[in-house]
């Protein structure tokens, strides 16, 4: 393994918000129907996880739960943040962290799984980073991704997000295809919520956005959320591939 230090003044999500982050995102419905989705995705399609890479860590939300499902696994992660990397040393003390950019990865043939959970869109030249991704995998190594859906649902979410795009199905196959991998499953998420997350999105106006309000909802509403959630992941078990979505989930295999 060889990941060097990279320092950075990018502005992707500020690292005085991981505090707020942390505190509301292990109860809130969006990440634990993410982390619920990802799961059953790599139970459902990966052979076997023993070594695993996620790009993007933030505080370790995720890398805390694949830990939980796969005690065993070599976990590594690679966050931009310092700040958001102490908070994943603690949630996982066993894994490997580093503050690197994706786009400075040159490890070859390294892992069987990577993993990369709404990072590309921040990224300009997310095909430079596919193909640092192919190349850290081993052969028959498989990558997971989620990204956001659809142009438009451009928001200045989207900006305060930091964001570079949304994706379309079609352009990130094509991507992944262009990076030398196959592509064996793609469904949408968020997709029973999509009308309610339209309406949300364009009511909001620049002069009064405050980015942790998609974090302060009523208890209430979050467990409705989450319980809408929970049917769609229940569809997606039994076969249905969602077709329009707020979110786009891909596993794909260096073949």
């Amino acid at each position: 393994m060889n990941l060097k230090k990279q320092n950075t003044n990018s502005k992707v999500f500020p690292p005085s918000s991981y505090e707020n982050l942390v505190r509301f995102e292990r109860n809130n419905w969006w990440f634990r129907s993410r982390n619920n989705l990802l799961l059953w995705a790599m139970a459902k399609k990966v052979e076997k996880l023993d070594c695993f890479l996620e790009i993007g860590c933030g505080s370790g939300f995720v890398l805390e739960r694949i830990h939980q499902s796969y005690p065993e696994a070599k976990l590594y992660g690679i966050e931009l943040f310092e700040e958001g990397l102490a908070y994943a040393c603690s949630r996982v003390p066993s894994a490997y962290f580093s503050n690197i950019n994706a786009l400075f990865i040159n490890d070859s043939d390294y892992y069987n799984v990577i993993g990369a959970f709404d990072v590309l869109e921040h990224i300009q030249d997310d095909q430079r980073v596919l193909y640092n991704l192919q190349r850290a995998l081993h052969e028959g190594g498989w990558l997971v991704i989620t990204v956001p859906q659809h142009q438009w649902l451009w928001s200045i979410v989207d900006e305060y997000s930091g964001h570079v795009r949304r994706y379309r199905r079609k352009e990130l196959v094509k991507k992944i295809e262009d990076a030398g991998m196959t592509v064996f499953y793609t469904t949408s998420f968020v997709s029973l919520l999509l009308p309610l997350m339209w309406i949300s999105r364009f009511k909001k106006k620049a002069n009064k956005f405050d980015p942790m309000d998609e974090f302060k909802i009523p208890k209430w509403l979050n467990k409705s959320l989450e319980a809408i959630m929970t049917v769609e992941l229940f569809f997606l078990k039994i076969g249905v591939k969602l077709p329009i979505g707020g979110s786009l989930l891909l596993l794909a295999k260096k073949c």
